[in-house]
């Protein structure tokens, strides 16, 4: 059975943020994705025409992945505070190899850093719009960005997470 064009775009995506994490933006040629992906270059060229088709590409699905992502922080039980905090923590996922992704990219591409802003304000906003106040939903933000990068701080993921649960219910959130 032939492969579905969108199969072989997703391929080509995967291949694109893996070059991106591995090596950034000058490692991540249209020959090493298409290398990468095991597609010809042709095969390439026939889905993303230029190197900016394929980051737009790539934009375009951290977009829905954060689409997707917002959907399931409004729906939390636990409110999309504590969703987004207990994400923040997460790595490997296809999020965070998007999100990994477009920080690469950011560094040459205006669209990258506009669609990074854009959204970090969308998921500001749904904190905001649970909280009503938008300092704590800044402080929430910040505090998951730094779960993020919570290595540093020799803690395991679920240890951080507990952590700040324990602050914010002694703050009664």
């Amino acid at each position: 059975m032939a492969r579905k064009s969108t199969d072989t775009k997703e391929k080509l995506l995967d291949a694109f943020e893996t070059l991106l994490e591995r090596h950034g933006t000058s490692g991540a040629t249209l020959d090493a994705v298409a290398a990468e992906a095991g597609v010809s270059k042709g095969g390439l060229l026939y889905h993303f025409g230029s190197k900016a088709e394929l980051v737009k590409g790539s934009l375009d699905r951290l977009r829905v992945l954060v689409s997707e992502d917002i959907e399931e922080m409004k729906a939390a039980e636990a409110g999309p505070h504590i969703f987004y905090l207990e994400t923040s923590a997460e790595i490997g996922t296809p999020l965070d190899r998007s999100l990994v992704a477009a920080s690469r990219l950011s560094h040459e591409y205006d669209e990258a850093r506009e669609t990074l802003r854009d959204i970090r304000n969308a998921w500001l906003e749904v904190i905001n719009d649970h909280l009503g106040d938008i300092h704590l939903a800044h402080t929430i933000q910040l505090i998951g960005d730094g779960l993020y990068l919570k290595e540093s701080v020799g803690l395991s993921a679920e240890e951080a997470v507990e952590h700040v649960k324990n602050v914010l219910a002694r703050l009664g959130l």
